[in-house]
């Protein structure tokens, strides 16, 4: 099989081809994989951000972490399964036995590994997983959109976290998959949701496509301007997924009082706050990061309901022998969710699969 390793603290990442399959272990499952998503995490990895080099332990390493497929063989000791059940899968994996583990929020565990990041993932046709990370998927929702399953669920828990609800005004920075999926969600919640973009045009055509009603790039209105116009007053919570530290202090500048500002994207630069003004405005700064468990039901019931709609996310599928193609075309910002595709197995995905996206 053929699999997209991170070999070296560089640059890049090389297809390689690997000489054996892998064989699950006890509590394990291999899955045979139908499609991977290329997420901002997998480009951070690619580009080497700082910020990463937790992965050089790890190295060589498959990468990836948004995918779907089905049960190939499952090792001893796993109940709940059986081959050729459709699953998509959770990639923080928990230590089990910390008091966060105990508490049963495994989100919150300090000694969690990610697979695709410190464990081998999902561009490859098979990779072995814990079978407890496996979650079922309805066999009417294609493998192309249950792909979104884990970036969708990220889009959940920062919602959550925002506690945003029906009437709320909710401003979400950054028109990427991720902020996307905030913005579907928001609304569906009964939020009044404007999104912005920055020299956007591609993706926020997309928001509209997916019924994001207000939309902004701020290379044409400031953001100041955009939330007056649409909400008539500031906003109750902000949501940003841009990983532009400086979105969060424009954020916070469009904040009401008592609100909730949600940082919920990857940053490599440090944040200047003005405290004494952020204390005396009472506003709320919190982080979102990873999903939860009720976040990932809540993705698949939401993909399940929509699967027309957010299939219209993906607007790109490469068979992963073009995966170096797939994410040089992912960092160009021309894309909104690349898919990858293990040759081996994209002749063989149902013909409705190909109806969605």
């Amino acid at each position: 099989m053929i699999a997209l390793r991170k070999t070296a603290t560089a640059f890049g990442a090389e297809l390689v081809e690997m000489d054996r399959e892998p064989a699950p272990r006890e509590g394990e499952v291999v899955i045979a994989v139908a499609a991977a998503g290329i997420c901002g995490s997998d480009i951070h990895a690619y580009e080497w951000t700082p910020g990463y080099e937790f992965m050089t332990d790890a190295m060589p390493l498959t990468i990836g972490h948004e995918f779907a497929g089905t049960v190939r063989a499952l090792g001893a000791g796993v109940t709940g399964l059986k081959a050729g059940d459709r699953v998509t899968c959770w990639p923080t994996v928990s230590c089990g036995h910390c008091a966060a583990c105990d508490a049963g929020t495994p989100e919150h565990c300090q000694n969690r590994s990610i697979i695709g990041l410190h464990i081998d993932g999902g561009f490859a046709d098979l990779v072995r997983v814990p079978a407890a990370n496996c979650r079922a998927i309805p066999d009417s929702l294609p493998f192309t959109v249950a792909a979104l399953t884990e970036p969708l669920s990220v889009a959940v828990n920062a919602v959550d976290v925002g506690d945003v609800g029906p009437g709320d005004r909710v401003v979400v920075l950054g028109p990427g998959p991720i902020g996307l999926g905030i913005a579907f969600v928001a609304q569906t919640r009964g939020a009044t949701v404007l999104l912005c973009g920055l020299n956007d045009a591609l993706r926020l055509e997309k928001a509209r496509e997916i019924g994001i009603v207000h939309c902004v790039d701020l290379a044409d209105e400031s953001m100041t301007d955009a939330v007056q116009r649409v909400f008539g007053g500031p906003a109750d919570c902000v949501i940003e997924a841009t990983g532009v530290a400086r979105s969060v202090s424009d954020g916070l500048a469009v904040l009401r009082s008592g609100g909730v500002m949600v940082v919920a994207g990857i940053h490599s630069g440090h944040l200047d706050l003005d405290l004494t003004r952020f204390v005396r405005d009472k506003k709320q700064l919190r982080a979102a990061h990873d999903t939860t468990a009720q976040a990932l039901e809540s993705a698949i019931a939401l993909l399940a309901a929509h699967a027309h709609v957010l299939a219209r996310l993906i607007t790109h599928r490469e068979p992963l022998s073009r995966a170096i193609e797939a994410f040089e075309l992912a960092r160009s910002r021309q894309a909104v969710k690349v898919l990858l595709v293990p040759q081996t197995l994209s002749q063989d995905l149902p013909q409705t699969e190909s109806e969605f996206a």
